[in-house]
């Protein structure tokens, strides 16, 4: 394992954003879901997020889950992902959001 510094750590801005809608992605290669998610101040950003084994695009709405803002643009297909949705994966490789147990402002830093 690379060790950082702290300041490397700074750099990478890890917020708080609500899901505001969940869309179904056909045009990914694997399955996945379009997300439009409210960071707060930040405005509302949208990304793809290959999260289809364990959640139903109806549930998404009002989960807060943590998100990379500040990487750039990304094209996925026909699709522009403006942050990285985060997770980790399970005992299959099926990806588990990372969220928060309680609710914080929308774009809330990790610290």
């Amino acid at each position: 394992m690379e060790t950082i510094t702290w300041n490397d750590f700074e750099k990478v801005e890890l917020r708080v954003g609500t899901i505001l809608e969940a869309a179904d992605f056909p045009e990914a290669r694997k399955p996945a879901y379009k997300l439009k998610v409210d960071f707060g101040e930040l405005g509302i950003k949208q990304s793809s997020a290959q999260i289809t084994k364990h959640y139903t695009k109806e549930e998404l709405p009002g989960r807060q889950i943590l998100g990379v803002v500040n990487f750039p643009k990304k094209q996925i297909a026909n699709f522009m992902s403006e942050f990285l949705v985060t997770g980790l994966a399970d005992e299959n490789g099926d990806i588990v959001l990372a969220t928060v147990d309680k609710p914080v402002p929308n774009g809330s830093k990790l610290i």
